[in-house]
């Protein structure tokens, strides 16, 4: 049996192309959510509209989210090269986003409990000052989604490339940590849109019951964001099959005949990285160095290894 792996004297180095640029941006848009964070609890509770509040406490699990997402690119830097990490740092950044998806998933609760109580026994706001608030956090939601929307669309830019052959490479950019703070912002520029229609009808239409409505609103947005990056980070911390790639190395490796796949590995060690371990029974005609060279159009692999035994 031959067994052979991609490189010799290879890293695990599985970081994304835009880590560090990203990484900056992060903190950017953590610093600005603090603030905001801060400013419309506060003036929740002074102005007793839960509407404000959920939105608050969204941007509180926002921050917090955004926080674990910024020390997991630091601490993924640091780590990258240690030899304690058998395929590197890549996914410490999913590690962080399902810790958010758990913390925010008990907020929505809490936010959800809190604004049907307060819709059972409804309480006094002060709609002016209320609605100031939450346009600014508004405003702080669109700057944060811009600052981070230019990094995530700059991750997409590599999306498709094309071999030789005709096959078509999605690489994602899937930097999770990155996509679920700009999908995280958008979902609280919707929360703090909810919370300005809830106390603009409170104070000229007079339908007061609309504020903690929002705020159950604004909880089930997030429990939804939560659900979704929650299923998506657990995919890749169980080393979920990538059936775009697996398809496309059991083709090329199958294809002229004269191997068969019997055993086959692939999943992500980073956001533009898969590793694989491909077993093969082939003919005489064939050797783990050809089984290689075939896979190499395979962009999205970056650690590969094959075992070769004739038929």
């Amino acid at each position: 049996m031959q067994s052979t792996n991609i490189n010799y004297g290879h890293d695990h180095v599985f970081l994304g192309t835009a880590h560090d640029e990203n990484a900056r941006r992060t903190l950017w848009v953590v610093a600005l959510t603090v603030v905001m964070m801060v400013g419309e609890i506060t003036a929740g509770y002074v102005t007793g509209s839960m509407a404000l509040l959920a939105d608050g406490f969204h941007m509180a699990t926002h921050a917090g989210a955004l926080g674990i997402a910024a020390a997991a690119y630091g601490y993924a830097k640091r780590n990258a090269s240690s030899q304690r990490y058998s395929f590197g740092t890549g996914k410490v950044g999913d590690l962080g986003g399902f810790a958010s998806a758990l913390i925010l998933g008990m907020v929505s609760l809490g936010i959800g409990v809190e604004s049907v109580m307060r819709l059972l026994q409804p309480t006094d706001v002060q709609f002016g000052t209320a609605t100031l608030i939450a346009i600014a956090g508004l405003i702080v939601n669109i700057v944060s989604a811009l600052l981070l929307g230019h990094g995530h669309s700059h991750e997409h830019d590599h999306e498709h490339d094309h071999d030789d052959h005709g096959h078509t490479h999605d690489h994602h950019g899937n930097d999770n940590n990155l996509k679920s703070a700009y999908v995280h912002v958008l979902a609280d520029a919707l929360t703090s849109v909810l919370a300005i229609a809830a106390l603009l009808a409170g104070r000229y239409l007079g339908w007061v019951w609309l504020d903690p409505a929002m705020g159950i609103v604004g909880a089930i947005v997030i429990a939804r964001w939560a659900w979704t990056l929650m299923r998506a980070t657990a995919g890749v911390l169980l080393d979920q099959t990538d059936a775009h790639v697996a398809e496309e190395i059991r083709q090329l490796v199958e294809e002229p005949g004269d191997a068969t796949i019997t055993d086959l590995h692939v999943w992500r060690v980073g956001p533009q990285a898969h590793a694989a371990i491909v077993s093969v029974l082939g003919a005489a005609t064939a050797n783990a160095d050809t089984i290689r060279e075939r896979l190499q159009p395979v962009h999205e692999v970056r650690h590969l290894t094959v075992e070769f035994r004739l038929a």
